[in-house]
């Protein structure tokens, strides 16, 4: 019952976002394009999970087919690679919304924005694919994961024979979706910091309001995928079985839970709707 709840909040929350965004044209803002693309990721991660995990918990039956099991992990892995570069991506925003006000406009042109959605979607969808096909071509001796999901790392570790590509493969697949992104944000923050530091009050508080959301969601994400990688490579066993599900499960709930709620800020009335938006205080 829980779990069926906490994908109908996620859904609604979700949605009702992107509706609005889609909807107003006032909100045609390269800001709100990026956070319609997180919002569509958070959804497309959600379905990867709820649905499956929704039909396992009501009919009690704990078994999946392979290809079903290989769609689930395409999905989920793709979710993490999006939603670590679109967050890069609303960085670099920010970085020139800040750092170059006059320019602005200039810099973010609609080509350049469909090109960083296109951009974001297109190579963790590749990366993925790739490495889905080659865990789908091992030969597996084993059946049993020991996860509420179907994982990469879980399939692999089946496999009957040598798995070094995949594990190889694997290696860059993680070092491309996070550290990329993360020397992308870490040098517009850089920057951001940088002219805060050295620019008058009022530039220091518009930087706080408009960045803080985007930290918030950071962290948030950087820590569900920090639990998610250390119950996937590190022996776990000592935990309760509770507590080790909790790990696995928080970077896919807590945040498309998280995102809505905490880019909610201000009213907006647009048609009889009012909504708040915690991103637009700049």
């Amino acid at each position: 019952m829980i779990t069926a709840l906490l994908y109908i909040v996620i859904v609604i929350a979700n949605t009702s976002l992107i509706v609005v965004i889609c909807m107003n044209r006032s909100l045609h803002e390269p800001m709100y394009l990026f956070l319609c693309s997180l919002f569509v990721n958070e959804l497309c991660g959600s379905t990867g999970l709820f649905p499956f995990l929704l039909v396992q918990i009501l009919s009690d039956v704990h078994t999946v087919s392979a290809p079903l099991c290989f769609l689930q992990n395409f999905f989920l892995y793709s979710y993490g690679g999006v939603e670590y570069l679109n967050l890069a991506i609303m960085s670099y925003d920010r970085y020139l919304a800040i750092c170059f006000p006059l320019q602005y406009n200039t810099r973010m042109t609609f080509n350049k924005i469909a090109l960083l959605i296109a951009v974001t979607w297109l190579c963790p969808l590749l990366l993925c694919l790739v490495m889905t096909s080659l865990s789908n071509s091992l030969q597996l001796c084993g059946t049993i994961i020991e996860k509420v999901y179907c994982d990469n790392y879980s399939i692999v570790k089946l496999a009957c024979y040598d798995t070094t590509i995949n594990n190889i493969y694997g290696l860059i697949v993680s070092s491309l979706s996070i550290f990329c992104p993360l020397i992308l944000i870490i040098y517009t923050y850089m920057k951001i910091l940088n002219i805060c530091f050295s620019g008058s009050k009022q530039t220091r508080q518009k930087a706080v309001s408009t960045c803080t959301p985007h930290l918030a969601s950071l962290l948030n994400f950087s820590f569900g995928a920090c639990f998610e990688l250390s119950q996937s490579r590190f022996n776990m066993n000592n935990l309760p079985n509770i507590s080790r599900i909790f790990l696995s499960l928080y970077w896919l709930t807590c945040q498309p839970l998280f995102n809505p709620f905490c880019w909610w800020s201000k009213e907006i009335a647009n048609h009889g709707v009012m909504i708040m938006w915690c991103h637009l205080s700049f």
